[in-house]
């Protein structure tokens, strides 16, 4: 997403130069919100992106990995031989953590390329008992998608409730019963001793039959092919790049899940691993490259990060960054189908979680733009649009 976009951008800002998309997977560009969904399901072949490449004069070289790049000589080394630039730009997004011990172990599945849902299909299809390790985002969204198939599943979480690492403990509370709701088995503090052939085996002993093991405990930063390379990577191994998107290499940039950047907004580097990021980072890009060219004065990233999730038929979506925030405020019944999560710092939102409530997302994202001061109590009232709760 992150480099189609970047490409397609540039071709809109005027860009009138060779512009060449390479990527390692051999299919045409996909999005892949669609595959945890219609394309696990069978209810859609792929999800090839609508973007006419020979029309906007973009070299689409597919199978084509990247291997490293040379900055004094302005060049990528591909496996299909080296590649000089002009401008580089690094979007080469995240890659799934493996579980350790489960390599080559048979029936062990990740969910991150059209390749591994088309493998997942069939198992969905002949309704296997599914194991998956990991409650966070893309296992609740794969466990609905089983069920939905008629698959029994149960769900292994070392920590001790869902979104562990995404949520604060009082606010993904309630979301533990959407699994009990939904006839999944919850296991959590539950660690994975070992994955066998048809089973799961945890520390305690316990053996889960499994005709299949989802493995989703996460992603991190496809970056391990530019080691050497001098392009100054973060502690969690993302790209670092600055306000502009520009990493520390000259004429180089990067954008989308594997780049960090840091965020006036929040105080902090941010590294965002969502679908919008890849979308709204690209013309922010695009827009340097052309006003690197020009002298033209450079655009700054920094956005309210907003991704959603469609799970155990909850529609959730989250806006902003929370972690510095001093308050919490809920908007409904969290036991309800429909709730909202605000985060304030000192009387402004910073951030929101929505089940079930858009119009709470679509107005709290505004209002998280725009820093508006919000009145506390008028906040809390569900029945009080968000836009009319400001100070």
């Amino acid at each position: 997403m992150a480099g189609v976009q970047t490409a397609v951008a540039l071709r809109e800002q005027g860009f009138t130069g060779t512009v060449s998309l390479i990527g390692a997977e051999p299919h045409q560009p996909y999005d892949r919100p669609p595959l945890s969904k219609a394309v696990l399901l069978g209810k859609a072949e792929g999800s090839a992106l609508d973007v006419d490449f020979e029309g906007l004069g973009i070299d689409l070289r597919l199978g084509s990995e990247a291997l490293g790049v040379r900055v004094a000589d302005r060049e990528l080394d591909t496996e299909a031989g080296p590649v000089p630039y002009d401008v580089l730009v690094l979007a080469t997004g995240a890659e799934p953590i493996r579980l350790p011990g489960a390599e080559g172990v048979p029936g062990v599945h990740l969910l991150r390329t059209l390749d591994d849902a088309e493998r997942l299909r069939p198992v969905l299809a002949r309704q296997h008992d599914v194991v998956v390790v990991g409650a966070g985002w893309i296992g609740a969204e794969f466990v609905t998608a089983a069920r939905e198939a008629g698959c029994a599943v149960t769900v292994v979480e070392a920590a001790g409730r869902p979104l562990a690492g995404a949520l604060p403990a009082e606010v993904a509370a309630p979301m533990t019963a959407w699994y009990a709701d939904s006839g999944t088995a919850l296991r959590t503090h539950a660690r994975v001793e070992r994955v066998e052939p048809g089973a799961v085996v945890l520390d305690d002993g316990s053996r889960l039959p499994a005709g299949a093991v989802v493995v989703g405990i996460g992603a991190r930063p496809a970056t391990a092919w530019l080691a050497g390379s001098g392009i100054a990577l973060g502690a969690d191994g993302e790209v670092v790049a600055d306000a502009h998107l520009r990493t520390s290499a000259p004429d180089v940039y990067a954008v989308g899940d594997c780049a960090s950047f840091p965020s006036a907004r929040y105080g902090e580097r941010l590294l965002v691993h969502h679908w919008d990021n890849a979308l709204q980072g690209p013309r922010t890009v695009a827009a340097n490259i052309l006003g690197e060219a020009t002298g033209e004065p450079l655009a700054v990233y920094d956005p309210v990060p907003y991704f959603w999730s469609e799970q155990f038929g909850r529609f959730v979506q989250y806006a902003g960054h929370h972690t510095g925030a001093d308050t919490t405020l809920w908007r409904g019944d969290p036991s309800g189908p429909a709730w909202t999560v605000c985060w304030l710092r000192e009387d402004r939102l910073v951030a929101l979680l929505a089940v079930g409530r858009p119009r709470d997302l679509a107005q709290g994202r505004r209002l998280i733009e725009a820093g508006t001061p919000m009145d506390p109590r008028l906040l809390q009232d569900p029945a009080r649009p968000l836009k009319a709760a400001t100070a």
